[in-house]
């Protein structure tokens, strides 16, 4: 079997990484008891890069692919589906390029590992003063939000303006409300944002997918799709897990009754090939879609529509056959896997959770056919 593992040589070496993920591992039913990854854990994302990888290196980034970027999370993820959603948000320089260069340089003039997450949905509207604007209300699913020192809403402005925008604020101006009980990615910390007459200047808000304000390679990948990508790819990370659980578990272990060793039954050794050739075949089409486009930007040139499409199908693919994946592995668990705290029990609820974001819709399969017989997708996916 593939080892789903990064280079880490690139993020901080062997020894440091594996002693993160054992960490992470250790420390999951603490996670979803708080309902958010510890502030230590993102302090070691940090260490590692991640938060870092795509700022600009001018700012002291490190200068990472799409695809080097994508491998890390998937890894984190087959410790934690939480922890990896929350280290996914290092991605956070393709929405804060939007913002002015004067106020990037405010963002990152003391380090480049900045944690940022915020709210988009739904945008409120913000009263328009002398320069910038007055910020009220309520947003849901701030993933990480628990270790971020910025953070952004989304807002209307009330000056006319047709496009909603992120309003960029330091963490201590906003009240967080612990609204995640759910059944899946519990640790994300995914909490409500709670604004209160909180002024934003104008250099702090931006039009999130706008034009970046930093010219080097990685400010041309499309942002949107990789915002989606960076979530998708924690499915990959939950499969490999479920299915390692359920091939490890069942080595040298004697059934009770007699019956053959689970490894031994015909249809298990049938349902986890299965399994793992709904991640490997999901897991090359995302690489092989995310490198295409990265090689075209690398020569200068500029993707095309049907391209970024086959980033968004694939990136739908991979979560939803990584969900069906760890599925098989969770029902070959037989009732072991029942109990809250088998790890099959909290891969199957994380990996079907990852299905239910808006960005892993069914729509994206619609979009992705409209594109193919030359009709145009719905406003927003490309």
């Amino acid at each position: 079997m593939y080892k789903n593992s990064m280079d880490m040589t690139q993020w901080g070496g062997q020894e440091k990484v594996s002693a993160l993920l054992a960490d992470i591992r250790a420390r999951r039913g603490e996670f979803e008891e708080q309902r958010f990854i510890s502030n230590d854990v993102v302090e070691k994302f940090k260490d590692i890069g991640i938060y870092r990888s795509f700022v600009p290196e001018t700012f002291g980034g490190s200068g990472k692919t799409p695809s080097e970027f994508l491998k890390a999370i998937e890894t984190i993820s087959a410790a934690d589906g939480s922890a990896g959603w929350v280290a996914s948000f290092g991605m956070n320089p393709a929405y804060l390029a939007a913002l002015p260069m004067d106020t990037l340089k405010e963002v990152w003039k003391d380090s480049a590992d900045i944690v940022f997450a915020g709210g988009i949905f739904p945008p409120q509207k913000a009263k328009k003063v002398t320069g910038g604007y007055i910020v009220n209300g309520r947003w849901q699913f701030a993933s990480g939000c628990m270790g971020a020192s910025l953070l952004g809403v989304g807002v209307m402005p009330d000056d006319g303006s047709k496009l909603p925008k992120m309003a960029v604020m330091p963490a201590d101006k906003v009240k967080i409300e612990k609204t995640w009980n759910v059944h899946g990615m519990v640790g994300t910390g995914s909490f409500d944002l709670i604004v209160e007459d909180v002024f934003v200047p104008e250099e702090w808000t931006f039009v999130r997918g706008g034009t970046p304000t930093v010219d080097t390679p990685f400010f041309k990948y499309p942002s949107l799709s990789f915002a989606a990508q960076v979530l998708s790819v924690t499915a990959l990370g939950i499969a490999r897990d479920a299915i390692d659980v359920v091939v490890n578990s069942a080595k040298n272990r004697k059934s009770v009754t007699g019956a053959p060793n689970l490894g031994e039954r015909h249809y298990a050794q049938i349902d986890i090939a299965k399994a793992e050739a709904k991640v490997r075949s999901s897991r090359a089409f995302f690489y092989e879609a995310t490198d295409e486009v990265w090689d075209v930007i690398m020569q200068g040139d500029e993707p095309s529509k049907d391209q970024i499409s086959l980033i968004r199908l694939a990136t739908t693919n991979v979560a939803r056959e990584c969900a069906e994946a760890t599925r098989i592995a969770y029902q070959l668990s037989g009732m072991q896997g029942a109990y809250v705290d088998h790890p099959l029990s909290r891969c199957l609820r994380d990996a079907h959770l990852v299905t239910q974001h808006a960005f892993m819709g069914e729509v994206t399969y619609q979009n992705a056919g409209a594109i193919m017989f030359g009709h145009p997708p719905f406003p927003g996916y490309l």
